[in-house]
């Protein structure tokens, strides 16, 4: 029993190997599987959404420039140049190969104007985050810290540098940071709907009566409050602060039933009623016209701006108000993408998830690094890393059956065991030479 223990310390089962990596090869799907990584994508305009990255070769941190070149870009036409990843950016355009590369054109699309003129830019694409303007991963800070982007200003920031503790990150679906919001004055009505952390003993109060079950990892309850409804959370870490998400019931209440009635037209159709006067009496009159163009911010409670970044559950902006001076407001302000549903983090990674890209680039650049090594080595390399592919496979399968761990001691057992049966057949490899 201690010596199971002991392994269970010291190393890792192959169940958990292979679902984190599995789990690592669905978050480069979630932000890559969508994106062509022969194709520049200039052509396609400023696109809804895609992965970017930042060239400090061609494009220094302290220089005078500031791009963003696509996937197929940084892949074709800066391979080897010092890159930084920026994940996702909305509404932009490559830049690779216009007046920002004056020396290095782009080699997948020649034809492009001299500058993106809608692109825009802050300070990430100098390879710097957060009001702490530092990079990720910092190498002078030790200890790691969240970063999470702004829906707004799609900076990137430090959990600790936003003034307040962030929730789980299963519970929240925008995060605006604390150099927005008092930006956007009509955020204030929609403080109600925050996303908040509160610690356990503010917590046992408003929890003591709650009936519903929920569901906990560890040896603690965590227990999740969504106004006065009770719905299950699911709590990772023993003694963490559980989290409680307040909003304010009167509020969304009113916000609710005014976008049901915006979404419902009832048609009173009497016995006499023909489809046709069904249909003609649900159209519009005046009077909805006018009851739907009011605003519905009028109603709702404005609120104190937190003092740390505001939180937003992912439904939030289905509450937004749709009124014409609201659409205006959220323009003049360059925030009309609310209004996009397709706009959000979550909607294209689910749609990168979905996707099933062609293996056949990344496989055909292999084949011409292989054709290019000499005959002979390539076929003694070929059939030793299909041997030990093969051996390895096999030997981890034990593991993975039993749910053992994989120590330091059996990996290097393994690689005895293969030069000791190396040894005993030394005419086991392929015959090079005809005879």
């Amino acid at each position: 029993m201690a010596e199971n223990a002991e392994a269970e310390e010291s190393g890792i089962s192959m169940v958990e190997v292979l679902q984190e990596e599995e789990e690592r090869q669905l978050n480069a799907a979630a932000v890559l599987g969508a994106a062509d990584d022969t194709r520049c994508t200039y052509d396609q305009g400023y696109m809804k959404r895609q992965a970017l990255y930042a060239c400090m070769t061609c494009c220094p941190a302290d220089g005078d420039h500031q791009a963003g070149v696509c996937l197929a870009c940084s892949y074709h036409c800066h391979e080897d140049h010092d890159l930084v990843e920026l994940y996702t950016k909305r509404n932009f355009r490559c830049d690779c190969g216009n007046s920002k590369f004056p020396h290095n054109p782009c080699k997948l699309l020649k034809e492009k104007l001299p500058e993106n003129s809608e692109n825009k830019y802050n300070h990430n694409f100098r390879g710097v985050y957060c009001t702490c303007n530092r990079p990720y991963p910092d190498p002078e800070d030790p200890n790691e810290d969240e970063m999470i982007q702004c829906c707004l200003c799609e900076d990137w920031y430090h959990g600790k540098h936003q003034g307040g503790s962030v929730p789980p990150a299963e519970v929240y679906g925008d995060m605006i940071c604390t150099q927005c919001l008092p930006k956007h004055e009509f955020l204030a009505y929609f403080v109600g709907l925050a996303v908040t952390v509160v610690e356990e003993e503010e917590t046992k109060g408003k929890v003591g009566n709650e009936n519903s079950p929920s569901k906990n990892t560890q040896e603690e309850e965590s227990k999740t409050k969504v106004g006065s409804e009770k719905s299950p959370s699911k709590n990772t870490q023993e003694g963490k602060a559980k989290t409680t998400v307040d909003t304010e019931e009167s509020s969304i209440k009113t916000t609710q039933d005014e976008v049901k009635n915006e979404e419902k037209k009832v048609c009173y159709q009497s016995e006499n009623m023909t489809e046709s006067e069904c249909k003609e009496n649900m159209k519009e009159t005046g009077a909805e016209k006018s009851q739907k163009s009011e605003c519905k911010l009028i109603s709702m409670t404005k609120h104190a701006l937190p003092k740390g970044a505001l939180f937003l559950p992912n439904s939030w902006r289905q509450q937004l108000c749709v009124c014409d001076s609201c659409k205006a407001t959220y323009k003049d302000e360059g925030i009309i993408f609310l209004l996009d549903d397709e706009d959000t983090v979550n909607f294209y990674e689910e749609s990168g998830k979905s996707y099933q890209p062609s293996s056949s680039a990344p496989v055909q650049r292999e084949l011409e690094a292989l054709s290019s090594l000499d005959r002979v080595v390539r076929t003694e390399m070929v059939h030793e890393y299909n041997n030990l592919s093969s051996s390895l496979r096999e030997y981890l399968r034990k593991f993975a059956e039993s749910k053992k761990v994989v120590r330091d001691e059996d990996i290097r057992e393994f690689f005895s065991q293969l030069a000791a049966n190396k040894k005993q057949k030394p005419n086991s490899g392929v015959q090079l030479f005809c005879r």
